[in-house]
């Protein structure tokens, strides 16, 4: 079931952050079957550089797509600012749906963009992300792909702000609004008070600037979506820096064999299709 219809059957979506077909694989195995591509992850993986603005359309949509075809959990795309202006957004829109994705996240960041919950953030008009959301709708083949909105004004302009612009996204013809780093409980409280007839999404960030709270109290607060961006990623570099500590201490800790590596990777798959063409 997509996106679409899961939440209008009231359905609270949990989501990870994934940035590869590896850790797309590694939480299909762990039953999430909605996952979130987080152009941070892309960006620290694929490049090993920040989430300001270097990872381009193609690097993402090339990463979206090989994402797609290695697991059937629907995904949501970070799809930054639009990648530029009317005509990225539509290119944007348009490249993500094809390849793959349920749902495509737009903020109204400045371009190059900034990490959401880091410092130096400016923002477009609020007259500029209605025209990108529009064409975002325009762009997109099916009413099934959704359209995140999401605003990064809340640090820059005030929730008051912050809030009006959600209600010119969702005017414009966004499905999803996305208010990002409120940096208390009341503001969490308040969006949700202001936007009670569409869904709203919840970003925790570990170390980020809004506080983290349980998936559960989110939902009863009123946010259908909880996003967790980086959470696998920081358990990775966590992960990877014991590891690698240990190795060169010469002293290695255990870790998955090779045999489960294979059988996530569909090893097995392709040994018993060997087999079947030699008889």
């Amino acid at each position: 079931m997509g996106i679409k219809s899961r939440l209008k059957k009231g359905e609270r979506l949990s989501v990870p952050g994934i940035y590869d077909p590896f850790s797309a694989l590694v939480c299909e195995n762990q039953n999430f079957d909605i996952l979130y591509m987080s152009g941070y992850g892309v960006s620290a993986s694929l490049l090993g550089l920040p989430d300001a603005g270097f990872v381009s359309f193609s690097q993402m949509n090339d990463r979206l797509r090989a994402i797609a075809n290695v697991t059937t959990s629907s995904i949501i795309a970070d799809g930054d600012t639009g990648f530029g202006g009317l005509a990225n957004v539509e290119q944007t829109v348009a490249g993500y749906e094809q390849s793959g994705a349920d749902a495509i996240q737009l903020e109204d960041q400045e371009f190059p963009k900034r990490c959401g919950h880091t410092r130096n953030r400016k923002v477009i008009s609020k007259i500029e992300m209605v025209e990108k959301i529009r064409v975002a709708k325009e762009s997109r083949a099916s009413d099934d792909f959704l359209i995140i909105a999401r605003t990064d004004s809340l640090g820059i302009e005030g929730i008051d702000n912050a809030c009006r612009r959600g209600n010119d996204y969702i005017e414009a013809g966004a499905d999803i609004l996305f208010i990002e780093s409120p940096d208390n409980e009341s503001q969490l409280e308040l969006i949700c008070n202001r936007f009670d007839s569409i869904p709203l999404v919840a970003n925790m960030v570990t170390g980020g600037s809004t506080p983290i709270f349980s998936d559960a109290h989110l939902f009863e607060l009123g946010f259908s979506i909880v996003l967790h961006p980086t959470y696998l990623l920081g358990a990775v570099y966590n992960s990877l820096s014991s590891a690698a500590r240990n190795l060169k201490k010469e002293s290695p800790e255990e870790v998955a064999d090779l045999g489960d590596l294979n059988r996530l990777l569909g090893f097995e798959h392709i040994w018993e299709l060997d087999e079947r063409l030699r008889s």
